[in-house]
């Protein structure tokens, strides 16, 4: 089974793709949809559907798991973070692909065995879980690995 992850944002969208076979999880890909502060928002939200797309083309997910939005003190921001992960929603929804939503507290429970791990402590884990030598960058890549490794150890 081959699970994307995804950590949606506005400037930078993380993804990675893992495999699960029985219980042995490996890595496949990862890396970030990144899109210029300087465009029209609306070209910002293409280009991130457009993006998408061809990660689900090219690696073809039997499943998807996306971060849900957590609590933020910049409203604006938090409304700009919320369309573009609509959009992530949209293109995985329009693909008929099972899609499943964690928050950021059953993302560390799940990958640390505590919800209050730091960012730190979620990287390390995602690297020994996967057999890494490093921890995967950007951040925003290693945390879509993470939500993607939740998805894997939740799902049937």
């Amino acid at each position: 089974m081959f699970i994307l992850g995804i950590d949606p944002g506005l400037a930078t969208t993380g993804w990675g793709v893992i495999k699960k076979e029985q219980n042995q999880l490996s890595l496949i890909a990862f890396g970030v949809i990144e899109t210029a502060a300087k465009k029209i928002f609306s070209e910002r939200l293409k280009e991130i559907n457009q993006k998408l797309k061809k990660i689900l083309t090219h690696y073809r997910p039997d499943a998807v798991a996306v971060e849900e939005l957590f609590f933020c003190k910049n409203v604006k921001t938090a409304l700009l973070v919320g369309q573009a992960r609509g959009v992530v929603l949209l293109t995985i929804i329009e693909r008929k692909l099972p899609l499943y939503e964690f928050t950021p507290l059953e993302v560390k429970q799940a990958v640390t065995s505590y919800g209050r791990a730091d960012k730190n402590q979620v990287q390390q884990m995602v690297r020994i879980l996967l057999g890494l030598k490093n921890i995967p960058r950007p951040d925003d890549a290693a945390d879509a690995l993470a939500i993607a490794i939740t998805a894997a150890n939740s799902t049937k």
